[in-house]
């Protein structure tokens, strides 16, 4: 057999779901023989330690991968609509469909030990004190851009997005004279210094801090502050033409002459956001960006973009809640409440789930192996518990991570299956530190620290969000939920490429690695401030998600296609049978608005059938 260490250096393995033994003993603790019921007291979101696409939740579709043979067996259950993924785009397909259909039965699947996709919810107690964070999908963000279809879902559970207006703390910065800094690291800048005030400080004053040299200071001065057009003489259209495919780090050496030692500053700056180098982001997207990049504005002036609306649409679990209160329409007895603002503390009840008297039933631990189009519905058989189930559907929507579907169902044709393999999800790890209180980044007056070349890239405060009885912190003694995010950067790999080589390093890294890494970047930027790793970090939750973001269509290296039809997420879509196809991937972006809208589509689609 082999090893897991083995696979995750590159060979395949094909082994069974692992689910633990509190999920293999339930039948026993709730006295029941039914085989799907969940134990008292199961609570996902309380969970530390390695979350994300946590053991057991990804063996068994590596299996198929592989190469195991899956059979399916006779169905056991029967449903109008089975959804695939219990993320954003599955749970908004279940409510779509049943908005249409008040009566239809539903399974929903998931492969995770809890719902939401990456929209998970991270707990922590910390001294007595309860602290939330998200574990991925963090934001409703740009709500004016969302569809009307998808407004309506957000209407639907019960959400007012005006309402973050009274609950999002936008003075909060100003108030307590936080902002942003720039740890430099030694090896790259010949000294480890953290820097304080960027984009605050005059930008005088913030150079002559920063460990390089004086001509370097002087150009990094030059570049935040000069109005010059760097491409004097072209039309705004000839602009745009050339910078669509010249990346961000080159305009800055070839068209706005900065030294290397100013745009090693800058290499890694949008690793979370874009999660590539800034030799792979066109400079076309600095253009309407508001996160602190220089030298662009003056010569592709900005027309609008995703930060004209305020980026304050966000729950203290960030879009948990949202996938919370999908629950709570499907699902009433899963949680309880009735409005926004209390479903941030209300306490779900996991048992609620998946009982055999309800219209909707939500399947954890439970990973689609295999999808067939029989004469007069799908087949679709799954994995829990090292042990396979069939069940029959009228309709099924994968909502799950789209370029999986051709490893489940051998009835794509070759160029959707060639389409889906093109276009692979984007790996990131967002850990969550708790800490008990907040006071040695008020002394030093940041609340974003930003690493060139760390292995987090940056660290930041959680949002100040006061909603439904929780609070966000108003001193520094409180505890705070700090956020650091890990992208696998792989600087001589280009396009997607990289982000499966990324995905590998991060199911071979181990939980300490995570937290050795926590520890030694605290310690730098509070250095000099009496931080003791080992005494003053409370907790830390490592969502590791291997399959992150969507695929992004944005970047450098993306052709330019002759119609939407040719689109590899577009092909990749297209509904095999009853078998359709929802989720962000189908859109090609990292959007919970997509990812609804896509569920939308899909739905259409069946009741258009």
């Amino acid at each position: 057999m082999i090893s897991r260490r083995d696979f995750l250096n590159g060979a395949p393995i094909a082994i069974g779901a692992a689910l633990s033994p509190a999920l293999l003993n339930a039948c026993a603790e709730t006295g029941t023989v039914d085989p799907f019921a969940l134990p008292s007291g199961y609570y996902p979101p309380a969970k530390t330690g390695l979350r994300g696409s946590h053991d057991g939740s990804w063996e068994p579709m590596h299996g198929v991968v592989s190469g195991e043979t899956i059979e399916h067996g006779a169905p056991g259950e029967t449903y109008d609509l089975v959804v695939i993924g219990a993320g954003m785009s599955g749970l908004a397909a279940a409510w779509y469909f049943r908005e249409a259909k008040p009566d239809a039965r539903i399974l929903i699947l998931d492969n995770h030990d809890d719902f939401g996709g990456h929209a998970k919810r991270n707990e922590f107690d910390v001294n007595g004190t309860f602290r939330m964070g998200y574990g991925g999908t963090e934001a409703i963000d740009t709500p004016s851009g969302y569809d009307p279809d998808a407004m309506r879902l957000l209407r639907g559970v019960g959400i007012e997005v005006d309402r973050f207006f009274e609950y999002f703390d936008q003075e909060f910065w100003d108030r307590e004279g936080l902002s942003k800094s720039i740890l430099f690291d030694a090896e790259t800048f010949g000294e480890t210094k953290l820097v304080p005030g960027y984009g605050s400080r005059p930008w005088a004053e913030f150079a002559a801090d920063m460990p390089v040299s004086d001509s370097a200071k002087a150009e990094f001065v030059r570049l935040q502050t000069s109005t010059e057009d760097y491409l004097p003489g072209l039309t705004f259209d000839e602009k745009y033409a050339l910078l669509r495919k010249t990346s961000y780090e080159d305009f800055l050496r070839d068209y706005a002459r900065a030294p290397e030692e100013v745009i090693n500053i800058y290499k890694r700056w949008g690793m979370s956001f874009w999660c590539v180098g800034m030799d792979e982001v066109p400079t076309t997207l600095i253009q309407n960006y508001d996160g602190g990049l220089p030298g662009v504005a003056h010569t592709l002036p900005r027309t609008g973009s995703r930060n004209d609306d305020p980026y304050i649409f966000h729950f203290p679990d960030g879009n948990a809640s949202i996938a919370r209160l999908m629950v709570r329409s499907l699902i009433p007895d899963a949680m309880p409440g009735s409005t926004m603002e209390d479903v941030v503390l209300a306490k779900a009840d996991y048992t609620a789930l998946d009982r055999p008297d309800q219209p909707v039933r939500l399947r954890l631990n439970s990973t689609a192996v295999k999808l067939n189009n029989l004469r007069d519905g799908v087949a679709v058989t799954y994995s829990r518990a090292g042990n396979t189930h069939t069940v029959r559907a009228g309709h099924t929507i994968m909502a799950g991570y789209n370029m999986a579907l051709p490893y489940l169902c051998d009835e794509l044709p070759e160029a959707q299956v060639a389409a889906l393999g093109s276009v692979p999800k984007i790996p990131l790890v967002y850990t969550k530190v708790a800490v008990p209180d907040w006071q040695r980044f008020k002394d030093i007056g940041t609340d974003f620290v930003y690493y060139p070349d760390g292995f987090y890239k940056q660290v930041e405060f959680a949002y100040p969000v006061s909603i439904g009885g929780y609070s966000a912190v108003t001193t520094p003694d409180e505890p705070m939920v700090l956020h650091m995010c890990h992208v696998p950067w792989v600087p001589d790999t280009q396009g997607p490429a990289q982000w499966r080589e990324g995905r590998m390093r991060i199911l071979s890294t181990p939980f300490e690695t995570f937290e050795r890494h926590v520890k030694a970047q605290l310690s730098q930027a509070l250095a000099g401030h009496d931080f003791d790793p080992e005494r003053d970090i409370s907790a830390i939750t490592v969502n590791r998600w291997p399959h992150g973001y969507a695929y992004s269509s944005e970047l450098i290296w993306e052709p330019d296609y002759a119609s939407e039809a040719d689109k590899p997420w577009v092909i990749g879509r297209q509904a095999i049978g009853r078998i359709h196809v929802a989720n962000s991937d189908a859109g090609a972006k990292a959007d919970t608005g997509v990812a609804m809208a896509q569920a939308h589509r899909a739905v259409m689609e069946i009741l258009a059938a």
